[in-house]
């Protein structure tokens, strides 16, 4: 666990100096937005696709782009705007799609294989 929670730090790292839009200051705030975010994606966000589960059909599956920005937002004002910061809600889904996209990579590389 510890070492996936270091792995989606690096990830939010990596997106946040990729995007002029937003940004993190200190660094080792990445670590915990990369609690928060998880929390945020435990609790909420199963609660917000299961009820719009009718606009994800009718838009083909790109409102959950929309709800995954959200959860961005969300979690940056959880956080606080002088240590994340993220410029509206294009960033917000840009910065979604853009550490979505890191994250998968880093972890192709750094995860170990799982024994089946």
């Amino acid at each position: 666990m510890l070492a996936r929670l270091i792995l989606s730090t690096v990830a939010i790292l990596i997106t946040a100096r990729i995007m002029d839009s937003v940004n993190i200051t200190p660094w080792w705030v990445a670590a915990i937005i990369s609690v928060v975010l998880g929390a945020i994606n435990t609790f909420i966000k199963p609660i917000i696709q299961i009820l719009s589960i009718p606009i994800t059909i009718i838009t083909l599956g790109f409102f959950s782009l929309v709800i995954n920005a959200s959860m961005i937002l969300i979690c940056a004002k959880i956080i606080g705007e002088p240590h994340f910061h993220v410029d509206g809600f294009w960033s917000a889904m840009f910065f979604s799609i853009i550490l979505s996209i890191v994250n998968w990579v880093i972890h192709q590389i750094f995860d170990p294989p799982k024994n089946k």
